[in-house]
């Protein structure tokens, strides 16, 4: 990730008289455990020790908030030393069965509140009544938006993000915290794994999108206030909601209920992706009234971000109404609508960070004064919810249906019979001149060096001068135009959760999703000319030989629908004793999909316009875990996966934006997942060991790119299939007390995600191209990649941060951490690793010149520097009266260290000849680019609780 902001943790201390403490507790009851224990004795030599130790004894007690003092429903209440739990009920009562006699360990949970562990000893009584128990609020800097943003910077253009982020910043598990809060600046990924592997569910309905499984935070960010209510569990583990994904399931509950009552006021500043933010929320909690609502508003915005030109721009705003039908039943509605526009940025070569520095982007320009970005992304999508819940003793019945519809659009310039008009071609850079194939021209060189510092950006002045002067009179050398998806988006959820007695549980559910998308270009400005051409700039052909050549306005180059059936049907059962609990899980899954194209493209006139051939697939997983109490303070966890799953929607076609064409050999993917978790809570240390190895196989990669190759140059799709990738490596995150006011924190990773196979590559050329293809669709079959055990491209594999914190008496805290980064490596580029690469450019025949050793030397896999990462965070609360005052601030990369978060090779390079003359200069021509880091950055949160 290319920055985000650290995660601290404020306590407020409750008066003495009013809270219950560990110390505190044990003291009040050890004179009457003392006596107790001398009764107990006498009863165990009258009646047999056996009797005694299966009587059941029944604690009582009431949780209130500390701040509010008012009743505290839904908190967890277990005996450390066992599995099961109870629930605090509206009054915040709770009863709690245990059985024998000695000491146990009361631990009380809630999301968002500090855990809270009261030691007891039990006696001869069969009902112990406690004092009541007060729970402190922890003082989280809970800002997916900030984390998002940075994530979705296009690290590795759009289709690659680190939104699993969000995922886990809520939790309180010291390495996810970590991982959200310190790792993720240099792009690290939980256990190297995709954001689609993390499921996000609303109320019980699946957000994760169709067309790529990953959830789009951009379709929620801002909503903090209401989005507080996690729970996430890592891993293959046990959820009662969903058959789960390897990285694990977010349930995110947005019920009124479970959102902190009265007005909360945000204010935040920062250098990062947006440089202000105000937010407002409004929610009754839980009033115990038959209607209850929260209502929640922000507004984000930069001018320019951290990265040039980068502007932000985002609304959101949310609502929902919940209705208590019964005792037992109610019902929600639930409105979201976020719109986020925002100017993208460019990986960027060593040569061009030289000369621009690690900020520079090249897709804007001034236009009148003003910052213009050719490349915005635009996300407006709405969500409406309706849910029901009905929950009884013996059975809990959630329902849902969700209905989500918008638009994303990314801009870009469009150019025909025209330079290139980015001011980072390589044309225009000194490195074009230096490694002439005529010689070096070195003045010229220099010339082009002197030119890129003073015109570096996007020259919006010349581009309509240009189209003025236009050959052709009106006709529109260079256009702005976007890429744009109209989903219609339908989702149907229920999922049943039976307790057949104390023991045995089932859990059973399901989902059918629609999705009908609309995907096409349109022209956003002609720049100062009357109509564009529509045609493909490399072949000439045109783009809708049906419609209008000339185009005023409208749709161009490409448009078409997606249409895609899913449905899934999951059951479980769970099973809990005193010392283990266990599960064992099934999945059912099928999808159909199909493309309807709506131009008839010239280059591909039988297979562009209609309906393609339907693809269906259905699918079996399976899963099962054991969560073993070694003692009150240990457990031991197995979970294990073996999953088969459709394949991605948006891997189905080779190219949708032109043809019907699909992916041959498309296989469904299979995963299988073991992971051992060991949990640990002592007095002053507390922590996670965790050991993984996940295996995919028969994975589908699509790439476009323009390539110089064996076979001829042109701009290629490159489908890899039958790609297996094996991510494997030990977790670790320790919590220790040093004192009442200092803590240390440790936290790392030791892993490999490497390739575990060597794919099949297929590339498709313009079937106008001269190349002879197998079949109409330009197609070339280069046969196998050598890419086995090299390092996928998915941040730092290994990892560690060391964090020293302290909270002072007076309300204020501050936390310092060092982190450490290495072994990772840029992405690959699979069309070199195939035959083709010893092949003379364009001849179909290995070139003379090939040397096998240099050619190992030239495709070795670069790693990236290793990181060194300061990150200091602070903060204060105040409460007057019934007002809660806080502030936050962090600053990160405290020593403005310049970093790599990421990279890949570029795919123009195809052949060995060209490869090995462009790496030997000081400045390839084509050489790899990369994603640069954030500087020293800061983020200030001010937030007012009424």
């Amino acid at each position: 990730m290319n920055g985000t902001c650290s995660c601290s943790v404020y306590i407020r201390q409750v008066p003495r008289s009013k809270m219950i403490g560990e110390k505190e507790m044990y003291g009040r009851v050890y004179y009457v455990a003392t006596c107790c224990k001398v009764l107990l004795y006498l009863a165990c030599w009258a009646f047999g020790f056996h009797a005694v130790k299966g009587q059941e004894i029944s604690i009582r007690g009431k949780v209130l908030d500390a701040n509010t003092q008012k009743p505290f429903t839904q908190v967890q209440i277990k005996n450390e030393a066992a599995v099961k739990q109870v629930l605090s009920n509206t009054k915040g009562l709770f009863e709690i069965v245990t059985s024998g006699f000695g000491e146990l360990t009361l631990l009380f949970e809630k999301k968002g509140y500090k855990d809270l562990r009261i030691p007891i000893e039990i006696g001869q009584e069969r009902v112990l009544e406690l004092e009541t128990v007060f729970m402190e609020e922890l003082f989280v800097f809970d800002d997916k938006d900030v984390l998002v943003a940075l994530s979705a910077d296009d690290l590795y253009d759009e289709e690659v993000q680190s939104e699993n982020v969000g995922v886990l910043q809520s939790n309180q598990d010291i390495f996810l915290k970590k991982a959200a809060f310190e790792f993720s600046q240099a792009f690290f990924k939980v256990r190297g794994y995709d954001s689609r592997e993390g499921q996000v569910l609303f109320n019980g309905i699946p957000m994760n999108k169709s067309y790529d499984g990953r959830p789009q935070w951009n379709n929620w960010g801002g909503l903090n206030d209401v989005l507080r209510n996690q729970f996430f569990i890592l891993g293959p583990g046990c959820s009662e909601s969903s058959f789960g994904s390897p990285l694990g399931v977010l349930e995110i509950n947005l019920s009124p209920v479970n959102t902190r009552p009265g007005l909360r006021l945000t204010s935040s500043i920062s250098n990062r992706s947006y440089t202000g933010r105000l937010m407002a929320t409004y929610s009754t909690g839980d009033s115990h009234k038959d209607l209850s609502y929260t209502l929640s508003a922000s507004r984000r915005w930069a001018d320019e971000g951290y990265l040039q030109g980068t502007l932000y721009d985002a609304i959101s705003l949310f609502g929902t109404l919940e209705l208590k039908v019964d005792k037992k039943s109610k019902m929600a509605l639930t409105a979201i609508w976020a719109k986020n526009r925002r100017g993208r940025a460019s990986a960027i070569t060593q040569e061009v960070f030289e000369l621009g520095g690690k900020a520079y982007n090249p897709y804007w320009g001034l236009q009148e004064g003003d910052i213009r970005n050719s490349r915005e992304r635009l996300i407006e999508e709405p969500i409406v919810m309706i849910n029901f819940l009905r929950d009884s003793e013996s059975l809990r019945l959630r329902t849902g249906l969700a209905y989500q519809s918008g638009v994303r659009s990314k801009t870009r310039l469009g150019y025909q019979d025209a330079p290139n008009p980015d001011p980072s071609y390589y044309r225009y850079l000194p490195s074009y001149h230096i490694n002439s194939p005529i010689g070096a021209n070195f003045d010229n060189a220099a010339k082009a060096e002197e030119g890129f510092k003073h015109n570096s950006q996007l020259n919006w002045h010349g581009l309509y001068t240009v189209n003025a002067n236009s050959p052709v009179a009106g006709k529109a050398l260079y256009v702005h135009y976007a890429d744009v998806t109209k989903d219609n988006y339908f989702i149907a959820n229920a999922t049943g959760n039976l307790n057949i007695n104390n023991s045995f549980f089932i859990d059973v559910g399901g989902n059918y999703r629609l999705l009908d998308s609309r995907n096409f270009a349109e022209i956003k400005d002609l720049l100062g000319a009357s109509y564009y051409l529509d045609e493909d700039g490399f072949s000439g052909t045109r783009n809708d030989l049906e419609g209008v050549y000339e185009k005023q306005s409208g749709i161009i180059n490409y448009h078409y629908d997606l249409n895609h059936r899913f449905w899934e049907g999951f059951f479980q059962l769970r099973i809990q004793k005193a010392k283990w609990e266990s599960f064992i899980a099934a999945r059912f899954q099928e999808q159909k999909s199909w493309r309807e194209g709506r131009f008839k493209n010239e280059r591909y006139p039988g297979n562009s316009k209609g309906l393609s051939t339907p693809i269906s697939n259905t699918s079996w997983s399976f899963k099962a875990g054991l969560n073993y109490v070694l003692s009150g303070r240990q457990q031991l966890q197995f979970n294990g996966l073996i999953e088969s799953r459709p394949p991605l929607l948006k891997n189905h076609f080779i190219n949708p934006r032109e043809h019907n064409g699909l992916v041959e050999n498309l296989l469904s993917p299979k995963i299988s997942t073991l992971e051992t978790n060991y949990l640990f809570r002592f007095p002053d240390v507390t922590g996670r060991l965790s050991g993984f190895y996940t295996r995919y196989q028969n994975d589908t990669d699509i790439n476009f790119f323009y390539t110089d190759s064996g076979y001829g140059s042109d701009f290629v799709q490159e489908v890899i299939t039958e790609l297996d990738k094996l991510h494997m490596g030990f977790e670790l995150g320790v919590d220790i007390s040093l004192s009442s006011a200092f803590r240390l924190t440790i936290a790392g990773t030791i892993s490999k995600y490497l390739y575990a196979s060597d794919p099949n590559v297929t590339i498709y050329f313009d079937p106008t191209n001269e190349i002879e293809p197998i079949n109409e669709l330009g197609m070339v079959n280069l046969g196998i990649a050598r890419i086995k055990d090299m390092r996928i491209a998915q941040g730092p594999q290994e990892a560690i941060s060391i964090g020293i914190g302290y909270r002072d008496p007076k309300y204020w805290f501050t936390n310092l951490s060092l982190n450490y980064l290495y072994k990772s490596h840029i992405d690959i580029n699979a069309m070199q690793r195939t035959k083709s690469f010893s092949f003379s450019p364009g001849s179909n025949l290995p070139s003379v010149n090939y040397e096998p050793i240099t050619a190992r030397k030239l495709l070795k896999q670069s790693p990236l520097d290793k990181l060194y990462l300061l990150n200091l965070v602070g903060g204060k609360s105040w409460l007057l009266g019934k007002k809660y005052i806080s502030i936050f601030i962090s600053i990160n990369n405290l020593f403005d260290v310049i970093y790599k978060t990421g990279g890949y090779e570029q795919g123009r390079n195809g052949h060995y000849e060209q490869l090995l003359k462009d790496i030997q200069t000081k400045h390839p021509r084509f050489g790899p680019k990369y994603w640069y880091g954030y500087g020293r950055t800061y983020f200030l949160n001010m937030s007012l609780s009424l």
